[in-house]
C-alpha cells in the first residue's frame, strides 16, 4: 500500500510555504521602515491558505473550545496595511506593528514545522510497526 503524503501531511506543507512568504513580506516592510512613500504590505494568511487547500479537505471543530473556521480556499493578493498613525513622508510602516506580526508569524511557522515533524514521526512509527 502506497503512502499518500498529501493526505498524511494535510495542509501543513502549504502552511509552511505561506508562512515563509509572509515572513519575507514582513521583513521587507521592516527593512523599508525609513523609506519615504513605502507602503507596508501583508497577506491574509487564512484566505491564501483557503485557496491552496485541496477541494476535498474540510476543517471541522472537534472541541467546543476550537475556533470556528470557514471552509478554506486559496488566492489572496498582497494587501496594503492601513497605518494607525499616518506618517508625513507617506510611509505606512509602523515598526512595532511589523515586529509583532513578524514574531507572531515566526511562532506560527514553528508550530507548523512541529506538526510536520510529528506527522513524519507517526509515519515512521507506523512503518516500523512499533
Amino acid at each position: 500500500m502506497a503512502i499518500n503524503f498529501d493526505k498524511a501531511l494535510s495542509i501543513h506543507p502549504q502552511a509552511l510555504a505561506l508562512r515563509e512568504k509572509r515572513s519575507e513580506i514582513l521583513a521587507a516592510n521592516l527593512a523599508n521602515a525609513d523609506t519615504p512613500g513605502f507602503k507596508a504590505r501583508d497577506l491574509d494568511f487564512t484566505s491564501v491558505l483557503k485557496k491552496t487547500m485541496p477541494p476535498n479537505v474540510d476543517m471541522e471543530r472537534t472541541q467546543a473550545g476550537h475556533l470556528a473556521s470557514e471552509r478554506l480556499l486559496l488566492g489572496a493578493n498582497l494587501m496594503y496595511r492601513t497605518p494607525y498613525q499616518a506618517s508625513l513622508d507617506g510611509n505606512t510602516v509602523e515598526s512595532h506593528i511589523e515586529q509583532a506580526k513578524y514574531a507572531e508569524n515566526a511562532v506560527q511557522y514553528q508550530a507548523s514545522l512541529q506538526f510536520v515533524s510529528n506527522k513524519f514521526s507517526g509515519l515512521m512509527t507506523a512503518l516500523r510497526g512499533q
